[in-house]
């Protein structure tokens, strides 16, 4: 697939990486030559210096003879400007634009064909917001995924010492619940992946992946570990656009405060939202946080845009007794080495925001891509169709199945039922099939199994 991706920052980038490797033809476009440089000498990509709204930039680029546009500069009118560039002068198929800015995206009919011509709409911000969102819900998870608008969910968990499965063989899962169908996808075991068997043994500090339905999930989960109460008061610090996005989501079900150093920001807030409590200060403020009782906050949520500044505010509200720390990271490199310690959990925009991307750009039907353990493996939502002679997989049997190396299938989602993979479950037209990938070079692979031959047209 011809790729033009506009924007060399840390989302263009990540995906140039992620794409790169997958025999797709990639060209960054940015108007920072140093940065493209650094890029191009890591990966097997083309680079043009430029700005990608110009139409001359754009041609230099290959936008003749382009699959796919990926728009995503930091500028919400570049990234606009060039869909429209491409959908009138070079007739792009697929055109794909980053737009943070909620004045353009609360327009009803401003993005189609007959106005701005952008065929899928990504936003950061809201990407990110229902990702902490999932993770306030369940207590005690790393990473919580929906499958089919939520009817089933892939959640990860650390093993504890004293869990109920810890020291035993997967198998026994079975045997401990006999009411509730689950599926361990993959495990993380210091860093490395590990194909789960039903004699595979949970080891304490594993980082576990499973799959069930939406029901099952807490059930499931104490048997990893000891379950978390449900969280109640809540700190973000930092009130942007994720904060704010947040607190409006949330501040119905939780007691929510803002700390945010900016007072017209404050004053934004405090009139725009309905019952969260918004202080003006440094989140950095010892005094201000002791004042306000973060010893009795179940989670601080530290959402800069400043790096540093989420880490050290982390880093003291943690160690004046919040019970539960989430931390923006923007810089890939600091993720690993910030979350587990003091910092329960990190989160990186950048491959929250890269799974949408990867589900437009991968062939056969994929509803959608999911990266996991930072970009290490990942989860995929494949809609099977055709017949017995036109599918690789419709009318066989999970374990006739050639699936490549590292790949295991961990549900199979029909009409609204959820059933978790066995060995003799056969997939149906129709069905939504969850798979996990530890290895990413066979994603191809896992493509051509969900694309349909000749024979089914």
């Amino acid at each position: 697939m011809k790729i033009i991706i506009l924007g060399a920052g840390q989302v263009g980038g990540t995906l140039a990486e992620h794409l790169a490797g997958e025999a797709n033809d990639i060209t960054v476009v940015d108007t920072d030559g140093d940065r493209l440089r650094d890029l191009g000498d890591r990966l097997d990509i083309r680079t043009v210096v430029g700005r990608g709204s110009f139409p001359t930039v754009l041609r230099q680029a290959g936008a003749d003879d382009a699959d796919m546009l990926v728009a995503v500069t930091n500028s919400d009118e570049v990234n606009m400007i060039a869909c429209q560039v491409a959908y009138t002068l070079f007739h792009t198929p697929t055109k794909i634009a980053r737009v943070r800015e909620a004045a353009y995206l609360t327009r009803t009919g401003l993005f189609d064909n007959e106005a701005i011509p952008v065929d899928v709409l990504i936003s950061p911000e809201q990407v990110v917001t229902n990702y902490i969102k999932r993770l306030i819900e369940i207590p005690g998870s790393l990473q919580v995924i929906d499958f089919a608008e939520g009817k089933a969910q892939l959640v990860a968990v650390r093993a504890y010492y004293g869990g109920p499965l810890v020291g035993q063989q997967l198998k026994q899962l079975r045997e401990h619940m006999p009411n509730v169908d689950t599926r361990v996808a993959a495990i993380f075991r210091r860093n490395r992946p590990i194909m789960p068997k039903g004699d595979t043994v949970i080891e304490a500090d594993d980082e576990v992946f499973f799959i069930a339905a939406k029901a099952h999930i807490r059930a499931v989960m104490s048997e990893m570990r000891r379950l978390e109460d449900s969280y109640k008061r809540i700190v973000i610090a930092g009130g942007g656009h994720i904060g704010e996005r947040l607190a409006e989501a949330i501040e119905s079900r939780y007691q929510v405060k803002i700390i945010e150093m900016n007072p017209a920001r404050c004053r934004y807030l405090s009139e725009n939202l309905e019952s969260s409590v918004v202080l003006q200060g440094s989140a950095s403020d010892r005094d201000l946080l002791v004042e306000e009782n973060i010893n009795d906050a179940d989670i601080f949520l530290a959402l800069t845009n400043d790096d540093e500044a989420n880490i050290m505010s982390s880093l003291l509200a943690k160690r004046l007794g919040a019970r539960k720390v989430m931390t923006i990271i923007n810089n890939p490199a600091y993720v690993d080495l910030v979350q587990g310690g003091d910092i329960d959990i990190a989160i990186s925009p950048q491959l929250a925001t890269i799974g949408t991307l990867l589900t437009h750009v991968r062939r056969g039907d994929i509803e959608s891509v999911h990266s996991l353990r930072r970009g290490a493996a990942e989860a995929i939502e494949a809609i099977a169709h055709g017949d017995a002679k036109s599918s690789k997989v419709i009318g066989r049997m999970i374990e006739d199945i050639a699936l490549p190396p590292g790949t295991t299938i961990g549900a199979v989602i029909r009409d609204e039922e959820v059933l978790i993979a066995h060995d003799d479950t056969i997939i149906e037209s129709g069905d939504h099939v969850i798979l996990f990938l530890v290895d990413k070079k066979y994603i191809r692979d896992v493509e051509r199994l969900f694309q349909v031959g000749l024979t089914f047209f």
